[in-house]
């Protein structure tokens, strides 16, 4: 597998950018695109059982598990602020680089890298009222930019839309992304 391919999907950037703008620029979900439900039950989750509670994240949990990061991302402790990809996104990067599933997986530090730059872990989760225009430094020591028109740009200068802000968790909170981020 080429390296440049690699980095084509690294280029689907976690768009951190216009989160403060999206809330009122959001497409409208479609039928296929099932949120989680917000209850206060959700928000006793944490942010990996956020993703296992919704089928449109079955690859990002599948990808977390492999990488070995589920222990990490359930610290109660936290405060993570994930861009998770949908799992439409996970098949759009594995096509865009010529990768199968089970290659990306047995590769875990790319795969630990990819989904490092999926992660801004801090003081405080950023919900979309505290996301600004600039740039973010992710877990994986990539830089995400928030654009002026609130889409997130990778370091490969590759945007993502933000889909559905704000899912809270008990240690961070989750935005939809429709893109997975790679870094360089």
């Amino acid at each position: 597998m080429k390296l440049t391919k690699i980095a084509t999907i690294g280029t689907l950037a976690l768009s951190i950018a216009g989160l403060s703008a999206c809330n009122n620029m959001m497409p409208s979900k479609s039928a296929d695109m099932k949120a989680p439900m917000h209850s206060q039950s959700m928000a006793k989750m944490n942010v990996v059982q956020v993703a296992q509670s919704n089928p449109e994240f079955s690859v990002l949990v599948e990808a977390v598990q492999a990488a070995g990061l589920a222990g990490m991302l359930s610290d109660p402790n936290a405060h993570y602020t994930v861009f998770a990809p949908t799992n439409d996104a996970f098949m759009q990067a594995l096509k865009e680089t010529g990768m199968t599933k089970a290659q990306l997986f047995a590769n875990k530090p790319l795969l630990t890298k990819i989904l490092g730059s999926h992660v801004v872990a801090g003081d405080m989760a950023m919900y979309a009222k505290d996301v600004k225009p600039g740039n973010v430094m992710t877990a994986s020591k990539d830089t995400l930019t928030v654009t002026k028109d609130g889409k997130l740009m990778d370091e490969n200068g590759r945007t993502a839309n933000i889909l559905k802000t704000d899912i809270a968790a008990n240690n961070g909170v989750v935005h939809v992304i429709d893109k997975v981020l790679m870094p360089k």
